[in-house]
């Protein structure tokens, strides 16, 4: 039986929900922990709600946090073998949570931190129809030599848009992982923007955070957003 998902969430400022944003928290967090980037992003996506799922397993080195999959280093492919594992989970719960508004993954951004990120790229880049946005912060593309098979036969235009951001002192995962995570994108046939953060260690800064914020907005095909903040 696939567990299923729940945690924090924002329904859009307009009432109306039209699309979608998951933001996948980092390892030994949990859904509270990002969540309060939809409430900055809320303005420039009016019409979006915001959705911020605990990780389905408890954090082995963290009690009070989450994991998508562990951690431990004990094992070359043990980021390979957790997402893999970890994928259908999420994936089940965008499906349920588009249909019960109604909608499908042209609709759907997917956005994450870390291990968040890891999630959200490797689920994103093999969902059947592709979300219209993965924007991921100081993460990796998991199995990047895997990439190509997964997405051989996918034109171009069927890619979703990728957004990748990571700070160049990041000291957890290495900004060498936002290149490598590009070049793996780039060869497989697809695209994504690239922003490294001068000076940033293992978080998201306010720039990157407004870069974000207009990433979605553009990848929605909305209007520019212009400055990003909570009000």
């Amino acid at each position: 039986m696939i567990p299923s998902l729940d945690g924090p969430r924002l329904e859009p400022r307009s009432g109306a929900t039209r699309r979608l944003v998951v933001v996948l928290h980092g390892y030994g967090a949990d859904g509270s922990d990002l969540i309060s980037l939809g409430a900055q992003w809320a303005r420039a996506l009016p019409d979006t709600a915001f959705l911020a799922p605990d990780a389905h397993e408890p954090c082995e080195y963290m009690p009070s946090g989450r994991q998508w999959f562990r951690l431990t280093d004990r094992n070359p492919n043990e980021r390979w073998s957790g997402a893999c594992a970890a994928a259908p989970v999420l994936d089940a719960f965008l499906d349920a949570q588009l249909a019960a508004r109604g909608l499908d993954d042209s609709a759907l951004a997917l956005a994450g931190f870390s291990q968040g990120a890891m999630m959200a790229l490797h689920v994103g880049l093999r969902r059947p129809r592709p979300p219209a946005a993965i924007l991921a912060y100081s993460g990796a593309l998991v199995g990047p030599e895997k990439l190509k098979e997964a997405a051989a036969g996918r034109a171009r235009a069927n890619w979703p848009p990728i957004m990748l951001i990571h700070g160049s002192h990041d000291d957890v995962i290495p900004v060498a992982a936002l290149h490598a995570s590009a070049q793996a994108i780039e060869e497989a046939g697809g695209a994504c923007r690239a922003h490294v953060a001068r000076g940033l260690g293992h978080g998201i800064d306010g720039e990157g955070l407004a870069l974000g914020g207009a990433f979605l907005a553009e990848s929605f095909g909305l209007a520019e957003p212009g400055a990003l903040t909570q009000d």
